[in-house]
């Protein structure tokens, strides 16, 4: 059992909208993870900063989180599941459907059998066979 934690909730608790301790409402599920995906968006973030103040504050945030987390790597696997969901959501280019990341995370969660948790249901509800919790 695990649960894939999407990107947002992570930058929602950076800035004070979500406590950390918001994840162990969902122990249940087991260990929460990272997608690879994740990780990066992240820190896209600390190299966007605004600041050196703010770069330092995102890059010691950022490295907390993968002291404590697993990632879960875009494998052959996940990337099965991605170019199934690719090719149904973003091929015909439907209004409002996912984007690349966001098919990413979804990717691994359905891959590994984990839902999501993700502060924009709205960006995962539509897709098959994943389960979407929200914080």
């Amino acid at each position: 059992m695990g649960l894939i934690v999407d990107t947002n909730v992570f930058i929602d608790i950076e800035n004070n909208r979500l406590s950390y301790d918001v994840l162990t409402q969902y122990r249940a599920y087991g260990s929460t993870y990272l997608a690879a995906i994740s990780v990066s968006e992240l820190l896209v973030g600390v190299h966007l900063a605004k600041t050196p103040t703010q770069r330092i504050k995102r890059e010691a945030y950022v490295e907390s989180l993968l002291a404590r987390m697993e990632v879960i790597d875009f494998d052959s696997r996940v990337a099965r599941t991605y170019a199934h969901l690719h090719g149904h959501y973003l091929k015909p280019r439907k209004q409002a459907s996912p984007g690349v990341h966001d098919l990413l995370i979804a990717s691994t969660a359905i891959t590994f059998g984990y839902p999501v948790l993700t502060s924009n249901r709205q960006d995962f509800i539509k897709i098959p066979g994943l389960e979407v919790l929200a914080p």
